[in-house]
């Protein structure tokens, strides 16, 4: 059961289209897994539309004292409505194309919102693989992190924000089970040691490097940025 979700900060982002690729590709994976996240996407989506509408349209037909009569009379609203609905064009939905991905002989199917996305060669580091999602957004970070069993990344804090979505599997840490479809943000005041005792897929999204924290694993400190 999916047990942490974006913020509502986060999903008004969203839906105003003001977030990065990778944290609205993030969110768009979430909801598809998440019918609670859904549908308070769905509903920000109608009330941001219907503002945009009377902004845009209905200070247009505001009649007070000083509006001419024949100024109103001359709008056709019938034709207005027509021209609004009316349309030849069929739209067409494209054919579903699924993409996959293989992490030791196991492939995993991506979620729709990544298939148009350009994916790099696989990079290995003792348990853990990454594969970069190019989407040349300087900073930030994209990567598809496969963790095997009994691996896990040792613990480390973040120098700016991490954002791991599990797309398959799970994995642990201090704060407890993470499962498919949970979505953690984590920033400089966390610190902790995810490990998968059965193996896991994440989806994570970073804008500056890892910093390891803990006895020999603070000389990773100069890889940090290549993990995640």
């Amino acid at each position: 059961m999916i047990k942490h979700h974006p913020t509502f900060a986060l999903i008004q982002s969203f839906v105003k289209g003001e977030l990065p690729a990778s944290l609205s590709a993030g969110i768009a994976i979430h909801a598809d897994m998440c019918p609670t996240c859904q549908q308070q996407i769905a509903q920000l989506t109608e009330q941001i539309a219907q503002a945009s509408f009377e902004e845009t349209f209905l200070d247009r037909f505001i009649i007070d004292d000083t509006t001419p009569l024949e100024s109103v009379n001359s709008v056709d609203f019938d034709q207005m409505i027509a021209d609004i609905t009316d349309s030849s064009d069929i739209e067409l939905q494209p054919t579903k194309i699924e993409k996959s991905i293989t992490f030791n002989d196991t492939s995993y199917v991506l979620p729709s919102a990544l298939n148009n996305m350009a994916l790099s060669k696989t990079a290995r580091i003792g348990k853990l693989a990454r594969t970069r999602v190019q989407l040349d957004e300087n900073e930030i970070h994209t990567s598809l992190l496969h963790i095997e069993p009994g691996g896990g990344v040792p613990e480390h804090t973040h120098k700016g924000f991490e954002l791991t979505l599990l797309l398959a599997g799970s994995f642990h840490d201090e704060q407890g089970e993470y499962v498919k479809g949970d979505f953690i943000m984590l920033d400089a005041s966390h610190q902790h040691h995810p490990v998968s005792t059965h193996g896991c897929l994440c989806y994570t999204v970073a804008n500056d490097a890892l910093h390891f924290t803990q006895g020999i694993n603070k000389l990773l400190n100069p890889i940090g940025a290549l993990i995640y």
